[in-house]
């Protein structure tokens, strides 16, 4: 078993590479954090759902069920913004529109994981985690 550093960019990009190879699921090993970004990705609708499973060493892993349209992935673009090297915090009024509002950044706030409108709403800066497009 390799050390990971960074455990939410893994995850983005199992998620990249699977969705565009037209993979339907994806295996991640689970953790609070990626339970609760794939909670905004479901919440936004870029992706159908995930759920928790255990791997064949008995390891808890998360299962995602990739959305596609059309037969093209509806998450288009990827990126991590805030990377273990190099955190980004944002306030509230310098968190980063994705594409003039198409996308959504998903920021890491003392509220909870949750999208860019949704801390615009709540007056809430914190870690910008990823934007997804």
């Amino acid at each position: 078993m390799t050390m990971m550093n960074d455990p939410i960019g893994d995850m983005l990009t199992r998620i990249r590479n699977s969705s565009m190879r037209g993979k339907s699921t994806v295996r991640t090993p689970a953790s609070k954090l990626r339970g609760w970004v794939l909670d905004v990705l479901q919440g936004e609708g870029y992706i159908r759902g995930y759920e928790a499973t255990t791997n064949k060493a008995g390891h808890p892993e998360l299962e995602i069920s990739l959305k596609y349209f059309d037969g093209t992935p509806v998450i288009r673009e990827l990126k991590r913004v805030s990377t273990p090297g190099r955190r980004v915090y944002a306030a509230v009024k310098d968190i980063p529109s994705v594409r003039q509002g198409l996308g959504i950044a998903i920021v890491s706030t003392p509220n909870g994981v949750m999208s860019d409108a949704q801390a615009r709403t709540d007056n809430v800066g914190g870690e910008v985690l990823c934007t997804v497009f």
